[in-house]
């Protein structure tokens, strides 16, 4: 490829292909090319992570995720268009997508500013109304539901403790909660 490629001195109409030679470029290791990517599609990236990011960390934070995913990936990248910038908007938004998720994780509710004005009777009948349901579950998920979801114990003590693998405590523990649920369905209804 000639400097001028690499310098970002093109017209128009070589633009869409000068990104596949740029992406194969960069596919091949040339980090030169990314950095020719980088310029030409930074500014449109960024403006769209400004658009989907909560603050200036977070579209800075997708900003550098989508260049470093056409890095790790320009090997397998196939433009439809000759244009890499739909590539990179969808892993913009991609990123941003993942972002949202694990923030959400990490967001608690408020408590109450006064936590005497909780209704604790309530709370109590349903504690009971859930360990009725419990009780009428087989011996074997009766138990997995006593370790697991009161106790707190670990999948892998409560498998060690019943002789029986992981995955069937999870699979136990996820029927009982199914069926928990869809008791509460049915009662709301």
């Amino acid at each position: 490829m000639s400097e001028g490629v690499f310098m970002g001195r093109t017209d128009a109409r070589d633009a869409a292909l000068l990104d596949s030679a740029l992406v194969d470029a960069a596919g091949s290791g040339d980090d030169r090319a990314l950095s020719a990517l980088y310029d030409r599609h930074s500014p449109a990236v960024a403006r769209y992570a400004w658009a989907l990011a909560e603050n200036r960390h977070d579209a800075e934070e997708l900003l550098q995720d989508t260049f470093v995913t056409l890095w790790r990936s320009a090997r397998r990248i196939r433009l439809v268009d000759s244009s890499v910038l739909p590539w990179l908007l969808v892993t913009c938004r991609n990123h941003a997508l993942n972002q949202r998720r694990k923030s959400s994780r990490h967001r608690s509710v408020p408590l109450p500013d006064d936590l005497g004005a909780i209704d604790h009777s309530d709370a109590a009948e349903q504690l009971r109304w859930v360990m009725a349901e419990i009780g009428c579950l087989d011996p074997v998920d009766r138990q997995v539901c006593q370790l697991c979801l009161i106790e707190g114990r670990p999948y892998d003590e409560v498998a060690a403790t019943l002789g029986t693998s992981v995955g069937a405590v999870k699979q136990r523990v996820a029927r009982a909660r199914a069926r928990l649920r869809k008791v509460v369905i049915d009662d709301e209804n």
